[in-house]
């Protein structure tokens, strides 16, 4: 476990070096060798261990929700780090609207020991449409999948998948207009065939975009596909 972790932070040099004294990015305060303090550390909204070991959301006893029970998704299980709650909603907006990459390290140095005892055979990241890369200048799921990838010694490919419509977000919308307006968005092409894929993004809400995905990577020949996220909502 710790061999993985060291490798996400020694394969990071494209981020900020965290091993200098920074300030926290939640409080201000003295940071070394992480993005926050101890203090903020200690307090991050960590996932439950009873979830749903298909898609994550916290249940009382660990067993399969209703939702997956009535409508099983087409990835075969999810694996989260943190819900996706205060603090960690401002961490990922700020990992994604302000630009702070460096942040991508830290997401992928806390997720990695959620997956470090997964068998996959390549990484997946959720694919942005080339409009939505254009306005926010990188791709969240890649820049987090990049140094994990890297720790786990699992390939990542970013050209595999692609998103065929400029849907709008999906956050803000209901259940049933997530499902539409996904639907269809994703190809993927031969060389997941064979594969047991992870699919990689930053937040799952309702799943429908990572459900849509893993149809299209078991459409292209995928054997299996499991969604590694860093937050859950509840």
């Amino acid at each position: 476990m710790s061999n993985i972790v060291s490798r996400i932070l020694n394969n990071c040099t494209n981020y900020v070096q965290l091993d200098l004294p920074q300030a926290c990015a939640l409080c201000g305060a003295r940071a070394i060798g992480t993005a926050l303090c101890p203090g903020c550390l200690a307090d991050l909204p960590w996932l439950p261990p009873a979830h749903c070991p298909q898609c994550a959301r916290p249940t009382p006893d660990g067993s399969l929700c209703g939702s997956c029970l009535r409508h099983p998704p087409a990835f075969s299980r999810s694996l989260a780090c943190f819900l996706y709650a205060p603090p960690i909603d401002g961490l990922i907006q700020q990992f994604k609207y302000g630009k702070n990459l460096h942040l991508a390290r830290f997401f992928a140095t806390h997720f990695a020991p959620q997956v470090a005892n997964r068998t996959v055979d390549l990484i997946l990241p959720m694919p942005l449409h080339p409009k939505r890369i254009k306005e926010r200048g990188f791709n969240q799921a890649i820049e987090i999948a990049r140094p994990l990838a890297r720790g786990l010694g699992v390939p990542l490919m970013i050209d595999v998948a692609h998103r065929l419509r400029d849907t709008p977000a999906q956050a803000g919308l209901p259940h049933d207009a997530r499902l539409k307006n996904i639907k269809g968005a994703f190809v993927c092409d031969a060389r997941v065939k064979g594969k047991r894929v992870a699919l990689l993004d930053d937040v799952m809400t309702t799943g429908a975009s990572l459900n849509e995905l893993a149809r299209a990577a078991l459409a292209a020949g995928a054997v299996e596909v499991e969604a590694w996220v860093v937050a859950r909502t509840l």
